[in-house]
């Protein structure tokens, strides 16, 4: 199975445009992975309804080994064969292999 690391940016937008995004992943035959730093900023932004939806869902969670979750999304994508969930402009930029987005609010899809 494949895995889709998710951002907190992606994580956040599709609980705003009410994506079920754990159900949209494994129908497209992905593993959600979310990784420990993503979590922290979440409960930083005192994303309870975010964290509620996590606790209620199975994923993987790893760690970044980075303080910056972008430059550690940045470096596994360049590492392993996983597809990254984010919406951040310069990610998506430094990144070269397939990302996950949101295309017009309501669906999923691979670029």
């Amino acid at each position: 199975m494949k895995k889709a690391i998710l951002d907190t940016s992606f994580i956040l937008s599709c609980i705003k445009n009410k994506i079920d995004f754990f159900e949209d992943l494994k129908f497209k035959g992905f593993q959600a992975v979310i990784p420990h730093q993503v979590i922290k900023e979440l409960k930083k932004l005192n994303a309870k309804l975010a964290l509620k939806l996590l606790e209620k869902n199975r994923f993987k969670k790893i760690d970044l080994k980075q303080k910056n979750v972008d430059k550690g999304l940045i470096k596994i994508a360049k590492e392993k064969d996983v597809i990254i969930a984010t919406l951040d402009r310069e990610i998506k930029k430094k990144i070269k292999s397939p990302k996950l987005i949101i295309r017009g609010k309501k669906k999923l899809e691979v670029i």
